[in-house]
């Protein structure tokens, strides 16, 4: 049986502190990354974990270690894939140090773990992933609506529904401002430069600090629709994990909306929820 260090990413980049909001920003964006391990400069010791949302919900603070998460979950190297999964099945989260005789020697994220389950067998379906309620939003909704509704439901990403009830797309925090956000102002208030426009990691970042400082100025008329991503993949509720599972991995889906038998939309399959295949497996 596979363990944590068979699929784990050893000598993870990590910031350091004493540091800065703006040093795990940078190290996010160039190295295509949604948060880090946080490290004490002086030792090297693990103090805490820090996540692209966790910056940005409070972008007035400056300081690493009064952003981060403090007391991180950890994992054995040894530790079982279903351990894993367990874990940030239950706990929702995207990332866990592995830590070996108090040293951090690794991280594993649900990406890591959803690549072995794409080449198992499994009986458990899409429909039995389906484990929190679907927030949605009509085509015709304005931003000013949906940019808040996304932060009180705290989902990452909403289906949209036309004027019929269908799916006729999907909006997500971090394509929703990819457009706005090639304001230069914007990005040198985070230390980046112009070239930093053209890294794949840009897209994970830069949508979640405009919305942040900039939620006030949404234009009026901007609606959904305009910005919305058409026609989204998606996968029947009888699908099994491990194709859902290929799915989000060739895609870099982190969720996808799952339908029913008459098309209909009967929920949001997210990486997390797709893990209890290990879990049950296990079982």
């Amino acid at each position: 049986m596979k363990t944590v260090a068979d699929v784990m990413t050893s000598m993870p980049i990590v910031v350091r502190v004493p540091g800065n909001r703006n040093d795990a920003i940078n190290l996010m964006v160039r190295n295509k990354l949604t948060g880090l391990p946080v490290v004490r400069e002086s030792d090297g010791q693990l103090m805490g974990v820090i996540s692209r949302r966790d910056v940005f919900r409070n972008v007035s603070e400056d300081q690493l270690s009064l952003i981060m998460k403090k007391n991180p979950l950890t994992i054995a190297p040894t530790a079982t894939l279903a351990e894993a999964a367990r874990i940030f099945h239950e706990k929702r989260i995207h990332r866990l140090p592995v830590v070996e005789d108090g040293k951090l020697v690794g991280i594993i994220t649900p990406t890591d773990l959803i690549r072995e389950i794409r080449h198992m067998k499994t009986s458990k379906t899409a429909q039995d992933a389906i484990l929190l309620k679907c927030v949605t939003c009509y085509e015709g909704d304005p931003l000013s609506y949906v940019v808040p509704a996304m932060r009180i439901s705290d989902v990452p990403a909403m289906p949209v529904l036309d004027s019929r009830g269908k799916l006729s797309g999907i909006i997500t925090d971090r394509d929703l401002f990819v457009d706005q956000t090639k304001d230069l102002s914007v990005m040198r208030e985070m230390g980046l430069d112009d070239t930093c426009s053209d890294l794949a990691g840009y897209r994970n970042v830069l949508p979640l600090f405009y919305m942040a400082t900039h939620g006030d100025d949404l234009p009026e008329d901007a609606i959904v629709k305009t910005y919305m991503v058409k026609g989204p993949t998606t996968v029947f509720e009888k699908t099994t994990l491990n194709e859902v599972a290929k799915v989000m991995d060739v895609n870099d889906f982190g969720q996808i909306p799952v339908h029913g038998d008459r098309d209909e939309l009967v929920g949001m399959i997210y990486d997390v929820d797709v893990l209890i295949a290990l879990i049950g497996d296990a079982e």
